[in-house]
């Protein structure tokens, strides 16, 4: 089945339920900028920019690299949540990227922005294993 099958009915589900995960996924970036414009200390209260304590410099380090993980994480989905979206517009959506073939409604349930079908993921997974 050819993603051109797919209904401006079907092609509107998967559009709302991509700017969902886009407006979640923007929530959330927005929260850790937040967070760290205004700086461990700031929340605290403390008005020094540095820990007094040893342990207390390493849990700021650790919740600012969390943060920093979390962060490119999101803008990493909110670029596949654009370009899943910029699919949709052109019509292009629910096309396996490598084969050409259509992406399972599962799949597309589970991972709204997939550009891959399952069986060429799995096999684009094992490569990316083998190379060093």
């Amino acid at each position: 089945m050819a993603a051109k099958n797919l209904t401006s009915k079907k092609l509107e589900v998967y559009e709302s339920i991509l700017m969902q995960e886009k407006n979640q996924a923007q929530r959330i970036i927005n929260g850790i900028d937040e967070i760290q414009k205004r700086g461990a200390k700031n929340r605290s209260g403390d008005l020094s920019s540095y820990s007094l304590h040893q342990a207390d410099m390493g849990t700021d380090t650790d919740q600012s690299e969390k943060r920093v993980y979390l962060l490119n994480k999101e803008i990493e989905k909110l670029n596949k949540i654009n370009l899943a979206l910029k699919r949709i517009y052109e019509k292009s959506y629910g096309i396996c990227e490598i084969c050409g073939k259509y992406i399972g409604a599962r799949r597309l349930k589970i991972v709204p922005y997939a550009r891959y079908c399952i069986e060429c993921k799995s096999r684009e997974e094992k490569n990316n294993r083998r190379r060093p």
